[in-house]
């Protein structure tokens, strides 16, 4: 009964692994696409506006 607890585990994060990466190909695109998109831009823009601040400050 060793081996069964020996193969276990790997077995089980192969399962997780497996379900997390159907979930990503699966959201990837469609109506999701335009608000993840929208979200990066947004994420891009405060870090711009947070590096230009800083220059400015230390002109």
């Amino acid at each position: 009964m060793d081996y069964v607890s020996a193969l276990l585990p790997p077995a089980v994060m192969a399962v997780f692994f497996i379900g997390v990466i159907r979930v990503i190909v699966k959201t990837q695109g469609g109506a999701n696409k335009a608000k993840e998109d929208a979200a990066v831009d947004a994420a891009l823009a405060r870090v711009e506006g947070t590096r230009q601040a800083t220059a400015n400050k230390d002109a």
